[in-house]
């Protein structure tokens, strides 16, 4: 029977403590860098949560701002298809009422009160689509336009400034200040007579 003392922190398989793995005691100064290198790693990963957090409101905006575009566009042109046609309603209520008689004096009297019934039928027509955004425009002696205007043609005249609505077959109309339709107009054009003057001056002034 063997005598020899076991070592005292020895192990059931004769390990020390000292190769058991166990840490031994720390100075405050390794405590204090420890709780320094924990306290980084977790606020780094609290600015990658931020910074994820941050990404995906911002993604969640973008979704809603997108959604919020096609739902007003998908509006808009159903309102402006609608629209489209009211104006095409006014515009033959026009035509309607321009095909009357001028007013005469001892005209029946059934014509003047169709006159003024339709008239007044208009007004109200007119101010209900304003109310709704739907105005139009008389563009008669205004410069050409291009963005509002259409020209049907082109008219020689010594009444009216060259590039002038001299007459509109129709109204210019707008959505909320968009175009809806666009005015047929007949734009002014200088007589020969001045075309010619105006070739000579600038000839002239060369």
């Amino acid at each position: 029977m063997s005598t020899e003392p076991e070592h005292p922190h020895a192990g059931p398989d004769g390990e020390t403590a000292a190769g058991s793995g166990i840490d031994a005691p720390q100075t405050p100064e390794q405590l204090m860098q420890a709780a320094s290198a924990r306290i980084a790693e977790l606020e780094g990963e609290l600015a990658e949560m931020k910074e994820r957090w941050m990404r995906a409101e911002a993604e969640t905006a973008n979704v809603r701002a997108r959604a919020k575009r096609d739902v007003d566009e998908t509006r808009q042109y159903a309102v402006q298809k609608f629209a489209t046609d009211v104006v095409e309603a006014a515009e033959n209520l026009r035509r309607g009422l321009d095909s009357l008689p001028t007013p005469e004096t001892g005209e029946p009297a059934i014509v003047t009160k169709l006159r003024e019934g339709f008239e007044g039928v208009e007004r109200s027509f007119l101010a209900l689509l304003e109310r709704n955004g739907i105005k139009n425009s008389d563009p008669t002696g205004a410069v050409f336009d291009p963005n509002l205007h259409q020209a049907m043609a082109e008219q020689e005249s010594e009444a009216h400034p060259p590039g002038t609505v001299m007459h509109a077959w129709s109204q210019a109309w707008t959505l909320n200040n968009r175009l809806l339709r666009p005015a047929m107009v007949v734009v002014a054009k200088a007589p020969p007579a001045e075309l010619a003057a105006e070739k000579s001056k600038l000839n002239t002034s060369a």
